[in-house]
Order: C-alpha cells, then structure tokens, then sequence
C-alpha cells in the first residue's frame, strides 16, 4: 500500500486554500455578467441568486436590434472583428520579418532597434494616447478605422518581435547553414525553413495582438468618433450614459463580446504557453 506523504498532502492543501478563493473571485464577477443577461428588467437589481423568470429575450432584443443604444450592433461587432484580426495579421507581419532579420540575418543594428523599440513600454500606453490622436489628425486619419489599426500595432508589435525574436534565437543554426550550401536564398530561408518551425510562436503573438486590438478601449473611443467605425466595445459605453441604463442589455451584449476571444483564447491555449514561454522547437 502505497504512503501517504504528508509533505504531498499540505502542498495540495495549501494550492486548494489558494485557488479557490482565486477562483471564486474570477467567477462571480462572470457569473453576475450572465445572471443579468437572463433577467428581465424589473428583476436584474433584485439581488436574488437565480432570476425567478429567467428569460433570453434579452438576447433577441440585442441580435434583432431593437434598442437605440443597439441600432449599430451587427455593423460594431463587423468592426471589431475587422480590426482585431488586421491588427493580428499586420503584427504577425512585421514582427516576424523582424525577428528573422535580427536573429538569422543578423541585420547590422537589429538588436538595437528591437531594444530601442521595448524601450516605448516604459511609457504607458495611456500616456501616448494624446500624441496618437494629434499624430493622426496630422495625417488626416483621424474617424478613420486605419487610424486605430496602426496605433494597435504601434504598441503591439515590440513584444511580438521580442517574442519572436527569442523563439528564434533557439532554433539550430545548422539549419540555415544546410539550407544555404543547397543554394537557398534568404526568402526561401524564410519560407521553407524559418516559417514551418515557428509556427507555434506565430500562433501565439497573432493571437496576442489580436485580443489585444479586440479587448482596445481608449484608442479606439479617441480615434473613432463615428458610431457606424467604432467598436463594439466603446459601444458599450454609450449603454452607461443614461441615468436610466438597461443593465440587462448591456450584459447580454458584453456576453456576446466576450465569447469571441474566449473561444479564440482557447482553442490556442496551448499555442499561447509554449509560444510565449518556450522556443519553437522540441530538443
């Protein structure tokens, strides 16, 4: 029969004491979000533990748009998406042809670039939100869905490279030294060799700066005056303007928000702890 090891036993006690007030904690907040999004109106500040009615018209309210806070609700969350994943995909772009430079073409002044660039996080992106705004009313880009898609990967991109950067630095340089005596140029480098291997890197900083262009408040409220450009999300703001505010609806509406990168989140977990965490190879 196999001991018990008390040591074991307190180590497993004091993580349960830990984890799950922490999970209470994250929970409840949750649970509140999706305890008002089944009430009717009159119910949702009863303060009761279960709705007695518990309804989903507050949902067919949101997807039929029959609210004036919801009149743009399916145009807002297309711009969500939008933007999110032009964010992801421009990031991916030009933190990866980066990374490759600095790392496997040691481009002369890369690593002082890429550090030059981390050096922007020690100003707050709250800080830099004033300047954005003047920087794209100079250019004219001001209501302008661009205008939010570039200062997103303004403040993502830096991590990404040095991610990126850091997963790449594992991969055997052997690698690029056999690919070049078969005669491989450094596009095919990149393509044939560099890209296969980093894939699970690649997944994860995409991921990253998408959630982050999807979950943007400030730049997005600063940037996009219109309610037929803006987000979702600042959308959700206008719900808090009233002194009367449906409650019910805005948290069904941010339920609905919050599914998309819920499920996003998840179905790449794995890729989002190696990649941000790890290299990009097995040894």
């Amino acid at each position: 029969m196999k001991k018990i090891s008390w040591r074991a036993v307190a180590a497993e006690t004091k993580l349960l004491l830990i984890g799950i007030p922490v999970f209470l904690w994250t929970m409840i907040p949750i649970y509140h979000l999706f305890l008002f999004a089944i009430s009717s109106k009159d119910s949702a500040t009863s303060g009761r533990i279960w709705p007695k009615e518990p309804t989903l018209q507050n949902f067919a309210i949101v997807f039929k748009e029959q609210h004036h806070y919801l009149n743009h609700f399916w145009l807002q969350m297309w711009n969500s998406v939008l933007i999110a994943v032009t964010v992801g995909a421009l990031t991916l772009f030009v933190a990866t042809c980066a990374a490759f430079a600095i790392s496997r073409l040691k481009v002369p002044g890369g690593r002082t670039v890429m550090n030059l660039a981390l050096f922007t996080y020690f100003i707050p992106a709250a800080f830099l939100a004033v300047p954005m705004y003047k920087a794209m009313g100079n250019y004219g880009l001001l209501n302008n869905q661009w205008a939010l898609i570039l200062a997103m990967v303004t403040i993502a991109s830096p991590y990404c490279i040095w991610v990126l950067k850091q997963a790449s630095d594992k991969l055997p340089h052997e690698l690029d030294e056999a690919a070049r005596m078969d005669g491989a140029t450094p596009l095919q480098l990149f393509r044939l060799v560099y890209l296969p291997l980093m894939v699970p890197s690649l997944v994860a900083v995409g991921t990253y700066a998408l959630l982050l262009a999807w979950n943007e408040y400030l730049y997005a409220f600063l940037l996009l005056s219109d309610d037929k450009s803006t987000t979702l999300g600042v959308a959700l703001g206008s719900f808090l303007s009233a002194d009367d505010s449906p409650w019910e609806l805005l948290m069904a509406t941010g339920l609905i928000y919050a599914l998309p990168p819920a499920a996003i989140y998840y179905a790449f977990k794995r890729y989002m702890v190696s990649g941000l965490t790890a290299g990009a190879v097995k040894s």
